[in-house]
């Protein structure tokens, strides 16, 4: 007697797919957030910090940098590369978030955090860049 079995993907396949679909689900969203950093500008300049100056120059160059390292994320190629360089990228901009927590800032349309809020996104932040760097570590160039 002959039994149809289903048998479960191997461990290595999932983490492959885990592997492929991470890094290109933060890419497009780092994509999409790049975006609005052009489309809607005002919406991030609050939360620039004054010391840096034109906070529409710092929020077109942040929005150029996510639009560039999502696209880097996508492309196996770079991936290994954009991994590394996003994780660098958010440390570096996470003091315009620190500004916000810090001076009870809104962003343009008057949307503020709770300090819980603040906390749980200091939270996202630091799983964002384990992440990054989880990506780079574990890409495998010659696997799509």
């Amino acid at each position: 007697m002959q039994h149809n079995q289903t048998k479960e993907p191997p461990l290595s396949k999932i983490l492959g797919i885990i592997e492929n679909i991470v890094p290109i689900a933060l890419g497009l969203f780092l994509i999409k957030v790049g975006i609005m950093h052009f489309t809607e500008p005002d919406w991030f300049e609050p939360i620039v910090p004054k010391i840096l100056g034109s906070a529409k120059f710092w929020v077109y160059i942040s929005g150029a940098a996510e639009i560039t390292l999502g696209i880097g994320l996508i492309i196996p190629l770079l991936r290994k590369w954009s991994g590394y360089a996003t994780a660098a990228f958010l440390i570096l901009i996470y003091p315009a978030n620190l500004n916000m927590w810090i001076n009870n800032l809104e962003l343009g349309d008057g949307t503020s955090l709770s300090p819980t809020g603040h906390f749980i996104r200091l939270i996202i932040q630091v799983l964002a860049v384990s992440g990054c760097i989880w990506i780079s570590r574990n890409h495998n160039s010659n696997v799509n």
